[in-house]
């Protein structure tokens, strides 16, 4: 019931800090309405600097006709990242952090990132990132877990073609994922994707995407 009650409380001043959102930058607010007894609301902070910082909390719940909380709808996940971005003629490049943690649950997650984007030649331009993350959950049975990626892109800007690559290994299931995918520009908003996830072994899978993006 007090959950009930701090969610209602919640949802009943959205109005008045949507206004304040507004005015300030540095404040983060995102309510939704995602149906007509669900909702949801991203709110918190930024410090803009050098290591840009912001932290906040994401908050749901969705209830029967009656008023009655709905079983595992409610959310409260606190969050909170660093990042820093370096912009060069040549290129660019970022890194940062992010942790989350799901205050009903008691589980959590803390990731790492580094991404860089260079011209390598005339004709093509390169993309990498890697990422770790380390989570803990009380139900699963390895309560703890590691989890590391890696992935490889090369760009023909001129032609709008693109060849990439990635992997992955976790110590909670053991296993190691790979992929590899090409795209293709066909026109401004129409692209052309071909992908296939752990190639040469028995889990194999592959599909292709015709996308057409529209802005308004």
């Amino acid at each position: 019931m007090t959950r009930l009650k701090t969610a209602c409380i919640l949802f009943a001043i959205l109005p008045s800090l949507t206004a304040a959102a507004k005015a300030d930058d540095l404040l983060i607010w995102s309510p939704a309405k995602l149906s007509d007894r669900s909702y949801k609301a991203t709110l918190g902070f930024r410090l803009p600097a050098e290591w840009e910082t912001s932290a906040g909390a994401d908050v749901a719940l969705a209830a029967t006709t009656g008023g009655v909380p709905l079983p595992d709808s409610e959310q409260a996940m606190l969050w909170g990242r660093i990042s820093r971005a370096t912009v060069t003629p040549a290129g660019r490049s970022q890194q940062g952090a992010r942790v989350s943690v799901d205050t009903l649950r008691g589980s959590g997650v803390l990731t790492l990132s580094r991404s860089r984007s260079w011209i390598l030649s005339d004709t093509l331009d390169m993309q990498t990132s890697r990422s770790l993350s380390v989570g803990y959950d009380p139900v699963e049975s390895r309560q703890a877990s590691v989890t590391a990626s890696q992935a490889l892109k090369l760009i023909h800007p001129w032609t709008g073609t693109s060849l990439s690559a990635g992997a992955g290994i976790s110590n909670a299931s053991g296993d190691f994922s790979s992929s590899v995918g090409v795209s293709q520009t066909i026109l401004p908003n129409l692209n052309l994707d071909a992908s296939m996830k752990n190639p040469f072994s028995e889990d194999e899978t592959s599909s292709v995407n015709l996308r057409y993006r529209l802005n308004w």
